[in-house]
């Protein structure tokens, strides 16, 4: 009886350890939009989310993650279809990364115990958002609520949102490949006077990159 009862302890004990060094988080995502939109995760798959409603998602840590708003979507019964904006290869439930413009949710928990999340216009802007955590240990809340599909730039305009630079010139000076300096451009100024948050170009990390204690969840919040 004690080997057995010692088995069942060590068996809880490593079940326990899994548990806590796979489970990164909880984003709960909520659409605030006065439309449908088809959230998308990666990993993770996608959701559709008409006005008000919230997809609970359990995260691990470690792998790095996006989030985004995907619109004026279709699918079909066998989840195959298409978006205007942030489609991910024509799948519901999304495994590659979604198409351009799209405003992302980025995140990496539990890196040493901090979790590192940022607000990224990188890939441009499609739907307003905003990400907190409820719990202290946190920066606060970081938001893009902006009308920027409104004010874009003509060279940057796209059905439904508003491109980066990078995307369209794929230029050094935009996207930043040099792996030298790289500096802010009038394109991105545009994005960061609006977005003060968010990354606006790929070296963007000083006023971009927010950390948090690890652990607790988060909340991310379409049209907030």
């Amino acid at each position: 009886m004690k080997i057995l009862k010692s088995l069942f302890i060590s068996t809880l004990l490593r079940i326990t350890l899994f548990s806590a060094t796979t489970q990164g988080g909880t984003f709960e995502i909520y659409n605030s939009c006065p439309y449908t939109v088809w959230a998308a995760v990666v990993p993770g798959g996608g959701q559709t989310l008409n006005t008000g409603e919230t997809w609970t998602l359990n995260v691990l840590n470690s792998t790095p993650g996006r989030i985004w708003a995907r619109t004026n979507c279709t699918f079909n019964n066998s989840g195959k279809g298409s978006c205007q904006t942030g489609d991910c290869n024509g799948a519901l439930q999304c495994t590659t990364y979604g198409a351009e413009p799209v405003t992302l949710v980025e995140y990496s928990l539990n890196q040493n115990n901090i979790d590192f999340l940022d607000i990224s216009l990188v890939d441009g802007f499609n739907v307003p958002v905003e990400l907190s955590r409820p719990s202290s240990g946190c920066t606060g809340v970081i938001r893009c609520t902006a009308d920027i599909n409104g004010e874009c730039p003509d060279m940057l305009r796209a059905p439904g949102g508003c491109y980066n630079p990078c995307t369209l010139f794929k230029t050094d000076q935009y996207c930043c490949t040099s792996g030298g300096g790289c500096e802010p451009t009038d394109f991105s100024k545009f994005f960061k006077d609006r977005c003060p948050n968010a990354y606006s170009y790929p070296k963007d990390d000083k006023t971009s990159l927010f950390t948090c204690l690890r652990g607790s969840n988060y909340r991310v919040v379409f049209c907030p």
